[in-house]
């Protein structure tokens, strides 16, 4: 079984899930951006008095850093107090950088763990093992009462890349070629391997 579909597996208890199937997976990490009030609200709106593991969350105030306007500076004061309140350690403020740099750093994010995030880019920790996929804001405030998400397994693309390249070819000049050839919505709800 591909080690996508081993993770998988694994935070929804089974021995094995195969791609197009729905499963309930156990979540090893959330994150919340400052963007994302609305998860709060909605996480009180669901009945959410105390978050299922505190040690599981974490917030980073990346986006509006510093906050450029006073609504901005008020949402993140709200993020401070109901972190504080519900005893989130993980907390990032505005001067420790992007998300999808800090957790990692932080050790927060390993291989074969499930993570998800109000952020679309959330899926660039598969370059750490992780399943990691973005999701909103009534889906965060779930995941913040149950500690599980709702996942349907997706489709892998495996893409193969060989040979070397000309000096001054990039990273990025290599996904916008695969990009160019896929098209945009090619990976949507799917996973991409590299080898």
């Amino acid at each position: 079984m591909n080690p996508l579909y081993q993770i998988l597996a694994r935070a929804a208890g089974r021995e094995k899930v195969k791609p197009g199937e729905f499963v309930i997976a156990k979540v090893d990490l959330a994150e919340i951006n400052d963007l994302y009030l609305q998860v709060l609200l909605s996480f009180k709106e669901m009945g959410g008095d105390k978050v299922w593991a505190p040690q599981k969350i974490t917030f980073v105030m990346d986006h509006y850093a510093p906050a450029p306007t006073i609504k901005a500076a008020e949402n993140q004061k709200k993020m401070r107090e109901f972190a504080k309140e519900q005893g989130i350690k993980h907390f990032f403020d505005i001067n420790r950088g992007v998300c999808h740099q800090v957790m990692p750093e932080e050790g927060l994010v390993w291989p074969g763990m499930i993570l998800v995030a109000t952020d679309s880019h959330t899926t660039t920790h598969g370059a750490f093992g992780a399943f990691s996929t973005g999701i909103g804001a009534t889906d965060m405030a779930a995941v913040l009462l149950t500690g599980e998400i709702w996942l349907r397994v997706p489709e892998i693309i495996k893409i193969n890349i060989t040979g070397k390249t000309k000096k001054g070819i990039m990273a990025k000049d290599i996904i916008l070629y695969i990009i160019s050839q896929l098209g945009t919505d090619a990976a949507l709800y799917k996973a991409i391997e590299y080898t």
